[in-house]
């Protein structure tokens, strides 16, 4: 039978409120592997001896090692023979909201439709690498769970937007924990069958949702699907906000050489598009300027090429980046796949540019923020972005909240 539903409550898997703070921990694709082993240094609790278990390993063990994903299921199964997770028992949604000084977002966890998204009513941005998604197939099968949400983005529905409010005002959460960045994520537990089902008909009537984050995670959760001859009724985890809560910061590029270029050359080959002038900050200020560190110098690049194709890619900084500079000048034509050239999420700001480019003796670019609207512009026209055009921030925690890979029994009351 065909689940049409885009959204549907499950039985989430939650860290017990005691070790809740030991469990979470950053998403596994945000930190290197040695990061990873760093921060998960003396706390056998925390969920990246799951998402990252190579850190259980010598150095020079590979993340695709088989020995991996069976050393990730036992750390898993490990803590839930030990209580440290535990399940809600029953389908459920759950309100995931984040919360720091300056911002403050408030969502749903939701078990999303794996035929929604090979529907195209769960829309994508971005293409994936093969080796990733081999990579979540591997966890979520060898674990038997999805441990990781995707981020998902809805446009404003009012309705649902009065009952999180309502409920976030006047109640405690079930969980409340505290990132490494100060980021507070709490968790409530929506159990009341009204509610349930208010959300999954105003949803429904929507039928539409946007990938923010997490293109693997769900092409991974579709490929099973369609192995496993399940793809109407599959779903994969995910965490989904409104549009007007979600910030994006840029993703800057850092390239390893200037393509056999002096220096000299390469600034005269950026003057045909660019204005280049010596930068009085670190950071682009609007669209259509970019700032570049070069030889221990931040300069400015203002654009000033000829106008722009309409489509909604073309029109992205990232694209006139890519197009004018990466491809034309550095002469990197696959974003994807280059082993040239690295991404830095905003949050690490401008130093992590500066010690990045002076390791490799090459050059590194910030880039003005991709916005929502233009991500979900592209995604309305079924286009594609270049690869790490935003970086959506704050960054879920892995950990707080993880689904069974098992489908999920409808029938059972949450009462």
């Amino acid at each position: 039978m065909t689940d049409n539903l885009i959204y549907a409550p499950f039985e989430g898997i939650l860290p017990s409120t005691i070790f809740a703070n030991l469990v979470v921990a950053p998403p596994y694709d945000v930190l290197s592997s040695k990061e990873a082993k760093q921060l998960a240094q003396n706390n056998p609790y925390s969920f990246l001896h799951i998402s990252k278990a190579e850190i259980d390993f010598d150095d020079n063990i590979s993340p695709y090692d088989e020995k991996v994903y069976q050393k990730a299921y036992e750390n898993y199964q490990t803590l839930l023979t030990n209580s440290i997770l535990h399940t809600t028992g029953k389908p459920c949604f759950y309100i995931y909201q984040i919360k720091n000084d300056n911002h403050i977002q408030t969502g749903l966890a939701v078990s999303a439709s794996v035929k929604a998204y090979l529907d195209g009513r769960i829309k994508r941005h971005e293409l994936t690498r093969t080796i990733k998604e081999n990579d979540r197939i591997k966890q979520i099968k060898t674990v038997g769970a999805q441990t990781g949400p995707a981020l998902l983005i809805n446009k404003e529905i009012p309705i649902i937007k009065e009952l999180l409010k309502g409920i976030t005002s006047t109640s405690n959460p079930n969980l409340s924990v505290k990132d490494n960045n100060n980021n507070i994520h709490s968790l409530w537990i929506i159990d009341n069958e009204e509610k349930i089902t208010l959300i999954q008909n105003e949803f429904q009537k929507q039928n539409l949702a946007y990938i923010a984050d997490g293109h693997h995670r769900s092409a991974a959760a579709s490929k099973l699907a369609i192995e496993n001859n399940t793809t109407d009724t599959a779903r994969f985890l995910a965490i989904t906000f409104f549009e007007d809560e979600m910030e994006i910061l840029d993703y800057n590029r850092v390239v390893f050489d200037l393509n056999g270029l002096s220096i000299d050359e390469f600034l005269n080959k950026l003057k045909t598009n660019f204005e280049v002038t010596l930068a009085t900050s670190q950071k682009p200020t609007k669209k259509r300027e970019f700032t570049m560190y070069l030889n221990q110098t931040w300069y400015k690049l203002n654009y000033i090429g000829p106008s722009i194709d309409s489509d909604p890619v073309s029109k992205l900084d990232v694209s006139i980046l890519s197009k004018l500079v990466l491809d034309e000048i550095l002469d990197i034509k696959d974003l994807r796949n280059s082993e040239r050239i690295d991404f830095i999420g905003g949050i690490r700001g401008h130093t992590a540019i500066e010690e990045m480019t002076n390791t490799h003796n090459g050059v590194g670019f910030m880039i003005y923020p991709t916005s929502v609207n233009e991500l979900l512009n592209v995604a309305d026209n079924n286009m594609l972005m270049p690869p790490k055009s935003t970086w959506f921030e704050p960054k879920l925690v892995d950990g707080i909240i993880s689904k069974s890979q098992i489908d999920e029994i409808y029938e059972k009351k949450c009462a």
